[in-house]
């Protein structure tokens, strides 16, 4: 069966840096959009980034652009979010999550397939 984990949360200051990671199994990788998404206490699930199938565009939310990178290694099946300049606001459940779409991405939640169990970033101020 499909299978998302993500790795690599954890608590760093903020200005820090930190990067996630998420192994993908169960799935041909490289026909699935991959996507960031994250959940803070008490607030909605945000799209954070995406990446198209062969890594040739990305896709960034508001509040990361400039800060956040996300990447995939298609070798690996690994998707990757490195986030620099770490602010307190970005604490929150990080979630992988792969879209089987043929090109672009979505910022919907609903559209996407799977979904990995989440990983834990806390940023303190």
């Amino acid at each position: 069966q499909v299978q998302l984990v993500e790795s690599g949360g954890g608590l760093v200051q903020a200005g820090g840096s930190l990067r996630v990671s998420c192994a993908a199994s169960g799935l041909t990788f490289n026909t699935y959009t991959m996507g960031w998404f994250r959940q803070a206490p008490g607030k909605e699930r945000e799209f954070v980034a995406a990446i198209t199938r062969h890594g040739g565009r990305t896709y960034y939310g508001d509040s990361v652009k400039g800060r956040f990178t996300i990447s995939r290694d298609n070798a690996k099946n690994t998707v990757y979010l490195q986030m620099n300049s770490l602010r307190p606001e970005d604490t929150a459940v990080y979630y992988c999550a792969a879209e089987r779409r043929l090109t672009g991405y979505s910022l919907d939640a609903s559209t996407y397939d799977y979904w990995g169990q989440g990983t834990q970033v806390t940023v303190s101020s």
